[in-house]
Parts: structure tokens; sequence; C-alpha cells
């Protein structure tokens, strides 16, 4: 079962990953007016926007790596580091908007996949049945 701390990792990662990269030109105008604004008109810089977007990202691959053992195993975690470098090199290297996209688009893939309950195997049974079918432990000592 994922706890609520996992979900708003994973999302806050993702989300901030997006905002940080996805920008419409369009937009910049009105993001670099309202940054200005309100005297942040130094988070416009590539450097600043470079730390934001690595931390939302590294945010977003704890969340696939915490307790990865017991879920998914570590083939998410996988997905989402590539899915990471090409966010990274899309938007700072490249400056390819389709590679940054699909960097973006493999780690929602990646999250979605590690938060997907698993199914239980076919032969366990259920918790409450476990415990009942467990011989009391006075039945035991009574063993010779």
């Amino acid at each position: 079962m994922v706890n609520w701390k996992q979900t708003w990792l994973a999302g806050t990662g993702i989300i901030g990953a997006l905002v940080s990269t996805a920008g419409c030109p369009a937009c910049w105008t009105a993001l670099a007016g309202l940054l200005s604004a309100l005297g942040l008109g130094f988070l416009l810089s590539n450097a600043v926007t470079l730390a934001f977007t690595a931390a939302f990202l590294f945010v977003a691959l704890f969340a696939l790596g915490f307790r990865a053992r017991r879920r998914r195993g570590y083939t998410p975690l996988l997905v989402g580091l590539a899915a990471a470098l090409l966010v990274l090199t899309g938007k700072f290297l490249l400056v390819s908007l389709a590679v940054m996209y699909t960097g973006g688009g493999l780690l929602i893939l990646a999250s979605v996949w590690n938060a997907w309950p698993g199914r239980a195997a076919p032969d366990a049974p259920c918790p409450h049945c476990a415990l009942t079918e467990l011989p009391s432990r006075a039945a035991q000592e009574q063993r010779p």
C-alpha cells in the first residue's frame, strides 16, 4: 500500500520538474513580469532554473527509490532516472522540447508504475485467515 508521503513526494517532484521546465514561450513574458513584480527576477536565469529542476527531479527519484524493494523493485527507479536525464538533457543541453516532454512522460509513467497496486499471490491466504490458521502456542507446547 502506498502511503501519502510517497505519493506527495512523487507528485511534488513531477509537478515541480514540469513547471520549472515546461514554460511555453507565450507565457515567458507574463512569468517574467510576475517574478519581477515579486522581486524574484533572479529566478529567470538558467543556473537557478537548472538547480530547481534538478532538486525537484531528485525529490521524484527519491520517492521512486524509497522502499523500492518492497514495492515494484528498482526498475521504476531506473526508468525514472533515465527520464530525469532526458528532462535535464532536453531542457538544458539539447534545448529540445520533444526530448524534455518524453522525459516528463516517462517520469509520470515510472511513478504510476511504482504506485500501481500489485496482485496478491493466488495461494496466499488473507491476513485474517493466516492468523486463525496458525496453531496456538499452548497446542504447540503440548506436543511431545
